[in-house]
Formats: C-alpha cells, structure tokens, sequence
C-alpha cells in the first residue's frame, strides 16, 4: 500500500500542469525537478486511487495521474524517464513489442486524425502524416502473418529494421491528446447538478433490484414498472446485475466518445492467439480525462446503497477489432462492483442480437484465490458453471446502455459482428469499486440454478 502522506508532500511542492493538447511540438518539452523525479512514484496504484477518490478529490486523483503520466517515456518529448514500470509491460503495454492488429489500430487512428486535425491542427495532422504513418505501414510490411507467431501467441517483437524506420520515436507514445475541456467547456456546468452527466432516472428502485428487494406485492409492481419503462421493457431480474440504457446524457455521451476515439492513449496489447483482438487504455496509463472522474463520483453518488464502502479503484476503455468476433475470455475482476458501459456507434452493430456481455450468476469461492480461476477456465467451467447449467444473464449490446453488476461474478464478451472502419470500433468504458467479494452476497447462483436470461 502507499505511503498516502508522499501524496500530500508532493502536493506542496509540485505545480498542477496545464493541460497539454498536443506533445509533438518541440514546445513542450518536459525536464523533470530531479526531486520531484525522486518522489514520484513510477505508477499510481488501485489504493492511490481510493485514498483521492474517498474525499472525492477529483483534482488530486488527477493531478497525481497526469504528473506520473507526463513524466513517462508515453510523453515523446520528454528529455529523460525511467522505463516502463514492469506491470505496465507486463498486460500488454510494453513498447518493445505489438501485435498486427494493434499497429493497424495505431495507423487507423492515425489516418482518422490526420482528417480531422487539417484545418484546427495543421502540425500534428502534418506530423502524422509525414512521419507517423509512413512508419506504422513500413514495420507492418515485416510482421509475419499470425500463423508464424505461434510461439509468442501472435506477439511480434521489434526488430533492428523496425527502429531504424523509426518506430521507437512513435509507437506508444502519446502523439496527440485533448480534452473534455477543450471540447466542451460546457460540461463542467452540467456537472455540478446532481447526476448532471447521467439522464434522469429512479435509482432507488434501480438499487431495490441490485439488492433483490421486493417490498410489499404493489411496491414492487412499481419498482418493476419504473425500471421497465425506463430501459425499453429490458432490466435483469437477478439481483446483483442491473441494465440501464440510455445512462449517459447526449453532451457527455458525445464527449466521452469523442475522447476515446481521438486520444492516442490505446497502449495494450493483447496476445491474439490467446485473448483475442483488442486494445486497452487504463486510468493508471494515460486514461485520466477530468470528466471520466467525475462521471464515477456521480455514479458512485447516484447509488449509495450499492456503493456504500467501494471507492472507485479502477478504469479501462476497450475497443474491439472489427474483423475478429470474440471479445475477452471468460473471467472474474477484482472489484465490488463492476460498471460496463458501451460507446459505439448504433449503426457499426450488424447483428444486434449480439455484441454484449454474458454474465454468469455464480462467483468464485472464497477460499479459491485470484490466479487460479482467472488463468484456468477450465476448472471453472466444471466445478462452477456446469453444475448450475451456465445460469447467466445475456445483455445484448446497444449504445449508451450500462450493465452495472457484481464484479466477482464471472463474465466474458459475447461473440460480436461491427463494421469494419475505425470510428465502427466496438468500445467500453469500464469503471471498478470497492473490493472483490467472493462466495456470498448479490449475485450468487444456487446449486441447480438454471435460469438465464437475455436482454
């Protein structure tokens, strides 16, 4: 756990950086106080994350994450950082190594900007053009195809060829960055009303069904009546997973979208032989825009009840390769509570019957321990699953809708089908509180509980 009092030391003697909208000026160069550079930890941790989170200071939660962020080698014009902190490395987001479908994700990316930056940013859109993309095609011309990988599960490492096109000057990086503030300075008033960035909604009898709640017979019709008309007739009735279509407002759901496509902080990998194809952005790794913050604390506040004793912890953005149709494997996270919303497009979804979340009503036990069950799904399936005949509840996926669940509970991507083009990406916002609670409570499957549902 981290010394929470460095946290306030460096308060006192660091200054909150102004935001920064590109790096590839030579402007912003970065020379870090060697002091400041002795204190700062390499990573922000899932405990740092609570201790800012449980005061809601939103501003030090970001500031802690923006100062470690800037100091990294992700910033490319930084004049000397440490290396990649091993944990970094270790999912996926190391820069010695990639994969096909996270370069040709880099270079739609890259393509996508160039289009957009003309005429508001003519340098970077230059930068990328000139330099960016004419690499990320080169080194994309010497990775084998997936078959030929097949001892590195679809991992390509770097090779001298490849830094000598350049690639370490580009990959990785942080090459183009904005913010809610710059693209909607709006969004801070809409904050400061209550639930501002969500719609309006009952979240007491949103809570009553995480809790299972019945009441007395009318109460409950009521509470069932509410949910029903407010997510289009689809809500789970089993307690510990909850639907919420249209969670977020039209302006937040526009900014948050726009920050996911635009920002160049997609910095996992993942071995595609293995978990598949796609890329990830963490809150502890460039993923730290003020709004995704404050849209947890209004989450956090809109449930008291669910949330009482879970700080936030944690946050990842996913976008999905288009041309694969399977998403994340079979497992559990460690969190309380788990909130999974999608940010895609309507029309990139060409099966909308599909593309969501299976959520499997049964959790692990409590004396079973994190690796086990998370690496061998096998045993999962046989000690877990197949004696409760896969009880779960199948969400389909649809735009702005939440699944908001017990996070113990084991869950996998549903197979999906979108449109191939990078603003057709399949995209989640995930947002983890509290501490995994294992074996009991919201959620859990009985012995020979064999319903499913699909909503």
């Amino acid at each position: 756990m981290r010394m929470y009092h460095l946290w306030l030391e460096l308060l006192l003697v660091s200054v909150v950086p102004s935001s920064v909208h590109s790096f590839v000026s030579t402007d912003n160069v970065v020379t870090p106080d060697e002091q400041d550079e002795q204190l700062f930890p390499p990573v922000i941790d899932s405990d740092d994350i609570s201790y800012f989170f449980s005061t809601y200071d939103l501003e030090g939660l970001h500031w802690a994450a923006t100062n470690i962020f800037r100091r990294s080698v992700r910033n490319p014009n930084v004049s000397s950082a440490a290396e990649l902190p091993s944990i970094l490395v270790a999912r996926g987001g190391g820069d010695s190594y990639t994969t096909e479908y996270k370069l040709k994700h880099d270079l739609s990316q890259a393509e996508y900007l160039v289009k957009l930056l003309e005429h508001s940013d003519p340098h970077t859109a230059s930068y990328l053009q000139s330099t960016v993309i004419p690499i990320y095609r080169d080194v994309l011309k010497n990775i084998p195809p997936l078959d030929e990988l097949a001892k590195t599960q679809g991992l390509y490492a770097f090779t001298d060829l490849d830094y000598e096109l350049g690639i370490g000057d580009v990959y990785n990086k942080m090459l183009y960055s904005t913010t809610s503030d710059e693209l909607d300075p709006g969004w801070r008033q809409l904050a400061e009303k209550r639930n501002g960035l969500l719609n309006p909604r009952d979240w007491e009898a949103i809570q009553q069904s995480w809790f299972g709640a019945k009441g007395n017979g009318n109460e409950s019709a009521k509470n069932d009546a509410k949910l029903e008309q407010q997510n289009d007739n689809l809500h789970s009735s089993t307690p510990g997973v909850l639907v919420i279509d249209d969670l977020l407002s039209p302006q937040t759901l526009d900014i948050i979208r726009k920050l996911l496509l635009r920002n160049t902080h997609w910095y996992q990998t993942k071995m595609p032989l293995k978990f598949g194809k796609y890329v990830g952005s963490y809150i502890d790794d460039g993923l730290n825009d003020p709004i995704f913050l404050e849209l947890a604390k209004q989450l956090h506040q809109a449930m008291p009840r669910v949330m009482k004793g879970h700080d936030l912890r944690y946050m990842w953005a996913y976008k999905y390769d288009s041309e694969w149709s399977s998403g994340i494997n079979l497992h559990a996270d460690q969190a309380a509570v788990n909130v999974n919303m999608w940010v895609s497009l309507n029309e990139s979804n060409l099966d909308e019957s599909s593309g969501g979340l299976v959520v499997y009503t049964t959790k692990p036990p409590a004396d079973w321990k994190f690796e086990s069950y998370n690496t061998n799904t096998e045993i999962v399936v046989e000690k877990l699953l197949t004696p409760t005949n896969f009880a779960n509840v199948t969400v389909t996926h649809k735009p702005n809708r939440a699944v908001i669940f017990d996070s113990a509970l084991f869950h996998q991507t549903d197979k999906y089908s979108f449109r191939e083009g990078y603003e057709n990406s399949r995209i989640n916002l995930t947002f983890l509180f509290g501490e995994m609670q294992k074996g009991s409570g919201a959620g859990l499957a009985q012995d020979g509980d064999d319903a499913k549902e699909e909503l």
